[in-house]
């Protein structure tokens, strides 16, 4: 295909699905509470509260202040927002640039895995991994869950990529998997038996089981270096700035999910470098 077709048409896919992803983000966290809140009430033999069809495709797009429903033209990915500059068409009332930033990130994932990785199927598992820690990083940020829903297929369908593209290297991804699990229920433990406090929950671990399944075990070191050293770091600037409190808690998930996409996205050259590094000075 022409690299004049490829480009515009990976970065349109990138968008589509960056709005998808945005319901997703929105949503799911709503549809989770809701589903906890039914079991807890059927646990407690109490009647269920009666309540709207609310999933993934019910209710329709709307506004979040007069509840308008948002036009199909409205809702196109980055071109819907910058035309209504940011706001309801019907009242006025202003819409997160979290959409437009969303489809604008998943259209530069696109393009940055048609760049290191041409155009094929294999790529297209590769997006769609980093749109789910996408989704994931953000669902963290601002809720500090990190749902089952998106974290076990990640890591199912990074055993399936590894057996469809790479055989030789599902032992590594299933090593990985177990390794990813374990090296951060361990850090738990040793930080609760230390100070008596949760550092973490236990969707990070399955988050980086998950990684562990995508990139093998041999990238678990780079995974934990690179997740801890940005967290520290963005922790202590928020810290700085008095956006955060010394003893509020932080997510980890988002920090994990930028550790993967660079090591999905320039995964090779890393691990030779850090490979190299650590042999140079043993």
């Amino acid at each position: 295909m022409s690299p004049l077709l490829t480009w515009p048409l990976a970065f349109v896919l990138g968008a589509v699905l960056g709005s998808f992803l945005n319901v997703v983000i929105v949503r799911l966290p709503v549809m989770l509470m809701r589903r906890w809140r039914t079991e807890a009430q059927e646990a407690l033999a109490l009647e269920p509260d009666s309540m709207p069809t609310y999933n993934l495709a019910t209710p329709r797009s709307h506004c979040p202040g007069c509840g308008h429903f948002i036009a199909w033209h409205d809702n196109l990915p980055v071109i819907g927002w910058l035309k209504r500059r940011g706001r309801c068409a019907a009242c006025g009332t202003r819409i997160s640039i979290q959409y437009p930033m969303i489809e604008l990130i998943a259209a530069t994932l696109a393009l940055a895995i048609v760049a290191g990785h041409g155009v094929s199927w294999a790529s297209l598992w590769l997006l769609g991994a980093c749109l789910a820690l996408l989704a994931l990083a953000v669902i963290d940020w601002r809720t500090q869950l990190l749902p089952d829903a998106i974290t076990l297929p990640l890591l199912w369908a990074g055993l399936l990529y590894q057996w469809l593209f790479a055989p030789w290297q599902l032992e590594g991804a299933v090593l990985g998997a177990v390794s990813g699990y374990l090296s951060l229920w361990l850090v738990y433990w040793l930080f609760k038996f230390a100070t008596g406090k949760e550092g973490m929950g236990y969707g990070d671990f399955k988050l980086m089981a998950a990684l562990g399944a995508w990139l093998g075990w041999q990238a678990l070191p780079l995974l934990l270096l690179l997740s801890a050293g940005v967290g520290a770091l963005v922790g202590m600037t928020l810290i700085a700035t008095r956006r955060q409190q010394r003893d509020q808690p932080l997510p980890f998930g988002p920090f994990i999910a930028l550790a993967g996409w660079i090591a999905l996205l320039v995964g090779e050259p890393l691990l030779h470098g850090y490979r190299a590094l650590l042999l140079g000075g043993i």
